[in-house]
């Protein structure tokens, strides 16, 4: 049997779809937030019953040093049956018409089912990937201005340096035109990496055709703020993204 059987039932092919070789669960779950954990849970174990997949235990030492890390991986967290490519479609439409309107757009897909972070503000930390220094010290001054602490990286190697060398971030805001990579590579991979695939990620940038919208929505992110934006636009969806009051 394989993820493209029809005698499959869909939500299982979609998850076969998912996991390539030795995928981590939490790899699963991140890709496929519109489902709920535990009926994520339910259908990974059902697919061993079945034995269509395999379980092991998790590896804690993986490795954070990607091979070549910011190369495409050509996957889709929501592409992946034509149900599915329907609801990227109207999600597309429906995200280029808030960005028009209001300057960002969250996704429900990735937010229906994630649990709300239980933290104050200034516990929260936002790490910023910005190479623009006027852009950067102006998402640094409105992340800090609505409570949250703030860190900061220019490009896609002090990027990876902060997430092997310091605590994981809560939430990153992800510019996508970056001088050594494209920050619609970084996002693939993040999606792929057992210990970033459940980070909340949202696309602060200039791109917003309908065919750049979608791909970062394909990918997995959480949300898209476009430059130029506000203050106020910042810190709702910083709030709506980790859910916190």
């Amino acid at each position: 049997m394989s993820s493209t059987d029809p005698a499959i039932p869909s939500d299982y092919r979609r998850i076969l779809r998912v996991i390539e070789g030795d995928t981590h669960s939490d790899v699963v779950r991140g890709l496929l937030r519109q489902f709920p954990d535990a009926l994520l849970a339910d259908w990974l174990a059902e697919l061993e019953e079945l034995g269509l997949v395999d379980s092991d235990p998790a590896d804690p030492t993986h490795d954070l040093d990607f091979t070549n890390p910011f190369q495409t991986k050509q996957f889709s967290a929501l592409g992946i049956s034509p149900d599915d490519t329907v609801r990227i479609e109207k999600q597309t439409r429906a995200a280029r018409t808030a960005l028009d309107r209001s300057g960002n757009f969250l996704s429900p897909d990735r937010l229906e089912n994630r649990p709300p972070v239980a933290k104050k503000a200034r516990e929260i930390m936002v790490l910023i990937v910005e190479d623009d220094p006027d852009q950067a010290a102006l998402a640094r001054l409105r992340v800090s201005a609505a409570g949250y602490s703030v860190r900061f990286a220019r490009d896609c190697k002090e990027l990876l340096d902060e997430i092997r060398s310091r605590p994981l971030p809560d939430l990153l805001l992800l510019d996508i035109l970056l001088p050594d990579g494209n920050g619609f590579d970084v996002l693939a991979n993040m999606r792929r990496h057992p210990k970033l695939a459940l980070l909340p990620i949202v696309m602060l940038t200039v791109l917003a055709k309908p065919e750049e919208v979608r791909r970062g929505l394909d990918l997995g992110a959480d949300g898209y703020i476009t430059k130029p934006y506000s203050k106020k636009i910042l810190s709702e969806t910083i709030r709506s993204v980790l859910r916190h009051s």
